[in-house]
């Protein structure tokens, strides 16, 4: 599946705020994000890519808390060589919710950063994946 975001004019530094959403057969094979600079009268140029690992945030989700306060720290997800991540990741509760705020580092570029949130939600007429008996998809905010 292909999504892309609108495109941001004029700048070096983009802000998206954009909500997308994924549907998630396997949640064995990383989301892969490209990123590239839109130009209009030739190829795009790639501006780098980077993959997430769904793994360590569902475990948190499937965890099924409740009733903790908002910004309370559910696990801490490590940089290493096999994720994209810049810097500490941490899975989160907010407005009743497991989310996990991430900063990736992009690949094969010289530098460049992506800040984003992913959030595991129920989709309405969705298979998605049965975890513990329900159907869920998973959505990624940039």
């Amino acid at each position: 599946m292909k999504l892309k975001t609108g495109v941001v004019k004029d700048t070096l530094n983009p802000e998206w705020n954009e909500e997308l959403t994924l549907y998630v057969k396997d949640i064995n094979i990383p989301i892969h994000m490209i990123v590239t600079d839109k130009d209009t009268f030739t190829m795009d140029d790639n501006m780098g890519e980077a993959y997430i690992d769904l793994k360590p945030y569902l475990k948190c989700v499937k965890i099924e808390l409740n009733d903790l306060l908002d910004d309370h720290v559910i696990k801490k997800v490590q940089l290493n060589t096999t994720n994209c991540l810049a810097k500490e990741s941490s899975c989160i509760w907010r407005n009743g919710k497991v989310i996990q705020e991430m900063s990736l580092r992009l690949r094969n570029v010289n530098s460049g950063e992506i800040f984003m949130e992913i959030e595991w939600v129920n989709l309405p007429n969705s298979k998605g994946l049965l975890e513990n008996g329900r159907n869920r998809s998973h959505r990624a905010c940039q």
